[in-house]
Formats: structure tokens, C-alpha cells, sequence
């Protein structure tokens, strides 16, 4: 624990920088639909956020154009960077999807009614070469 906090503030800064970079990408690229990343500050939440924070993160879901599940399945198995979990990760870039994973068992209906689309796929930025990072979710949503 002693030797991870001594390294902490670096890979936090990377964190923040590379949830930024894709943030910015991802809101650029034609087949994205909505980000929601509390660094925007257009989300609900960043006057909050920019308060209680120095940086803003690297935690962003994003939305498809045609919100289409097999489109977004696509997406999730067409990354090489990003590995597919559930959890929220360390240093590792990591990416989701709610409807068939996490909330796979609440109907439909009801978690579109909460603003989880099909579409919807989670991600935690890692660490690793931000350029590295941008192909691979370019390439993956393509």
C-alpha cells in the first residue's frame, strides 16, 4: 500500500488527462450519440464535480447513434485495449455494458425509463498511451 501511494498522484494525472482526451474524442466522432462525463460542462453535475475535484476523471458512458444493443456489442468486442468487466478497474482501461451485463436483469422498460439505453457502454480510462487508447475505440465503433 505504502509503495501505490507514493505513485498515486502520477496515475491519477494520467487518469484525469486520458478521460479528458476520450471524452473529446468520443463527442466528436459521427457515431456517437450523447458523453456523459462530469468534466463537460454541460453534464447535470460539473459545477459539483469541478468543486470536490482538481481533475475530472476518466469514468465516461457514452450512447450510439442508432442505440442499437448489437451495435453496441460490437463495439465491446472489437476493442483490444479495453478489456470487457464489470468492475471499475485500476490502472487497466476498462469498458462495460449495462443492459447485458450489470443490469441485465432489470426489464427493459424499466431501465430505459432511468436513461439506460441499449446503446449505453461504460468506461474506465486507464493508464496507457492515450493515442493507443483513441484506436482502439475509433477502430472498435468504427
Amino acid at each position: 500500500m505504502l509503495r501505490g501511494i507514493k505513485t498515486l498522484h502520477v496515475r491519477m494525472q494520467r487518469h484525469c488527462e486520458n478521460g479528458e482526451a476520450i471524452a473529446k474524442f468520443l463527442r466528436s466522432h459521427a457515431k456517437v450519440d450523447k458523453v456523459y462525463w462530469c468534466g463537460f460542462e454541460d453534464h447535470p453535475n460539473h459545477a459539483i464535480a469541478r468543486e470536490q475535484m482538481r481533475g475530472f476523471g476518466g469514468m465516461i458512458s457514452f450512447t450510439l447513434k442508432n442505440d442499437d444493443i448489437d451495435a453496441a456489442k460490437k463495439v465491446l468486442s472489437n476493442t483490444h485495449l479495453f478489456s470487457l468487466a464489470e468492475s471499475l478497474g485500476g490502472v487497466e482501461s476498462l469498458i462495460g455494458h449495462p443492459a447485458s451485463m450489470t443490469h441485465a436483469s432489470i426489464p427493459r422498460e424499466e431501465r430505459l425509463k432511468n436513461g439506460l439505453t441499449d446503446s449505453l457502454i461504460r468506461l474506465s480510462v486507464g493508464i496507457e498511451d492515450i493515442d493507443d487508447l483513441i484506436s482502439d475505440l475509433n477502430t472498435a465503433i468504427g
